[in-house]
């Protein structure tokens, strides 16, 4: 297994994409640490897993630094971070306010920050490090309705390749994975989830994305054969943009 001995922390996981990714990283023999904001769904998903969970809100500085505590005390090290907690809104422009534009910043960027100024220190100890941020195709698509979360994601993308520049010399590598609209526990009660069937009309691959098709990018890019690979962003969207 690609991954065994090392030790994850996974944002976001106690469903939709970040729980796939949890659980593909578990299979690949990490020591996952279930991180996300919602107890419930954090223990559910490491109990099904075998994981460790932990509940954590990415937005608050003393809970993202408390998590990557907890990971090294238990665990000794931490190896693999990927930032997938997200707030994904639907809110049209003439209804945006300030408010709620920090409230997707707050999580979706400075959540990203937080969590890898808390593990920054462990990595650069070792000598190693895989971070992976999600990221969106929203970023080439101008997704409308969504001004804030297009703007979040954009500031993840430019946040991985600055990041990637100046940690790359302590062995760690900084990259993004970038997933289309997917079938999640999340989007099925928004309004996006009607955007389904032109999404795919517009994929080479006519079907629903799905948590498990955004999985296996995250996993490669955590893991040892990614190594000459930092500061891209890699789409996985069936196709939808092509760039």
């Amino acid at each position: 297994m690609k991954l065994d001995g090392r030790v994850a922390i996974v944002t976001g996981a106690g469903q939709g994409i970040g729980r796939a990714i949890a659980a593909r990283l578990r299979e690949e023999g990490a020591s996952v640490i279930v991180a996300d904001k919602n107890a419930e769904t954090a223990e559910k998903t490491a109990a099904e897993i075998g994981a460790t969970a932990h509940v954590t809100d990415v937005s608050d500085p003393d809970q993202a630094a408390a998590v990557a505590a907890a990971a090294a005390e238990r665990f000794g090290k931490i190896d693999i971070l990927v930032n997938d907690a997200a707030i994904v809104p639907f809110v049209p422009w003439e209804q945006l306010d300030f408010t709620e534009w920090r409230r997707i910043m707050s999580v979706n960027i400075d959540g990203v920050f937080l969590m890898c100024k808390a593990v920054y220190p462990h990595m650069k100890q070792a000598g190693y490090g895989r971070i992976v941020n999600l990221c969106s195709n929203v970023v080439t698509a101008g997704t409308p309705n969504m001004a804030h979360y297009v703007a979040s994601k954009g500031g993840v993308l430019a946040f991985t390749r600055s990041l990637a520049t100046e940690v790359g010399a302590h062995g760690i590598t900084v990259n993004a994975v970038a997933p289309g609209l997917t079938d999640s526990e999340g989007v099925r009660v928004t309004p996006h989830n009607d955007a389904f069937d032109f999404v795919v009309s517009l994929q080479a691959i006519p079907r629903r994305g799905v948590p498990a098709d955004i999985a296996p990018a995250v996993a490669f890019l955590a893991s040892e054969e990614a190594h000459w690979i930092t500061g891209q962003m890699l789409t996985a969207d069936g196709g939808h943009t092509r760039h």
